[in-house]
């Protein structure tokens, strides 16, 4: 063959194994363009969720660690890591390497509620961690036992004034206690008679509910969205500022006679610090992406919850501002972790 065949022949394959990579890194083959760029992740990734199976934050993790795990092709594992309102869970994260393989999944009642519950915290909430993405926003809902006499939110104060009610949650200061302290606040009538009673978790508490042991729960509604269609409990409202997709006959407590009792809260992902910005963008874009997946926004739906897609910097901008929210809301209920 002769030299200049030869280079003809290198030149064909050179160009033909080009158009071979670029078709690979387009359609994620096996990974997308941005791990080429990144070499990110190179082994299994872990998401530790610092509270109990069941809950929001597992249910959406699993969700979102099968699908990175599908697009990365490596190994995506939810470890749950519960206890101390979530500081276990998100100090084990926060001492982790910033790598980028070990991730949290973190929502406002741990990260932004816990600095004014907990006198001394092992971490900084902040300086700790490197936001990453926003998941979902999950609105919580008031649910009572069936047997409770009360269809709405009005029915149930007026209840509650002349009968005694003891409400559940996952432990003091947790979102599920702070919610039912604001409902106390705009029922003053009824404040006398909601007595608190924490539990380690919001599982055990739904568990006492459903067997008549107290009678009032605000939850995470991916957390109860069977038993409400079960019939097991009853749902009375959304703390939503809408009411849920996949509820859509449940309204609003504001709508309900309570206009400013409106509670979000945001679900999203955050690393150690100092993980390498490129990282950050790619599982930032990843994440994005997979939101706009109808399967997965079906998936989301079918637990009350709504997408939520956003940059690192304004989920690192709404937690600021979500830690100074809450300090109120903590303060004014009394609410600590002792």
């Amino acid at each position: 063959m002769s030299l200049a065949s030869s280079a003809s022949s290198f030149s064909r394959r050179r160009v033909t194994g080009m158009a071979a990579l670029c078709l690979a890194l387009c359609c994620g083959l096996p990974g997308t363009a941005a791990q080429a760029q990144t070499g990110y992740p190179v082994r299994a990734v872990r998401i530790i969720v610092p509270q109990t199976p069941g809950g929001a934050s597992d249910a959406l993790a699993r969700i979102v660690a099968a699908r990175l795990s599908e697009k990365w092709g490596q190994p995506v594992v939810v470890e749950n890591r519960a206890g101390a309102g979530g500081n276990i869970g998100m100090d084990a994260v926060a001492k982790s390497a910033g790598d980028g393989y070990t991730l949290l999944m973190s929502y406002v009642g741990s990260h932004a509620i816990n600095p004014s519950i907990y006198k001394k915290l092992p971490f900084d909430p902040e300086a700790d961690f490197t936001a990453v993405a926003t998941l979902a926003n999950v609105p919580f809902v008031a649910i009572v036992n069936p047997k409770v006499p009360v269809a709405n939110m009005k029915e149930l104060a007026a209840w509650a004034a002349r009968n005694p009610v003891s409400f559940g949650s996952a432990g003091n200061g947790s979102v599920n206690h702070l919610l039912g302290e604001m409902f106390n606040a705009y029922n003053p009538g009824a404040a006398n008679r909601m007595q608190h009673i924490p539990y380690k978790g919001a599982a055990p508490a739904l568990t006492d509910l459903i067997s008549g042991q107290i009678q009032l729960v605000f939850t995470s509604l991916p957390s109860v969205a069977q038993h409400i269609r079960t019939g097991s409990v009853r749902a009375l409202a959304v703390t939503g500022s809408r009411r849920a997709a996949a509820f859509r006959d449940l309204p609003t407590i504001a709508e309900s006679g309570y206009p400013g009792f409106v509670i979000n809260p945001w679900f999203g992902l955050f690393g150690p610090k100092g993980m390498p910005p490129a990282v950050v963008r790619q599982i930032n874009g990843d994440i994005k992406a997979i939101l706009a997946e109808p399967a997965i926004l079906e998936k989301f739906a079918g637990l009350g919850a709504e997408a939520f897609e956003s940059s690192p910097q304004d989920l690192a901008a709404m937690l600021k501002s979500d830690i100074a929210k809450w300090a109120e809301v903590v303060k004014a209920s009394g609410a600590t972790a002792d």
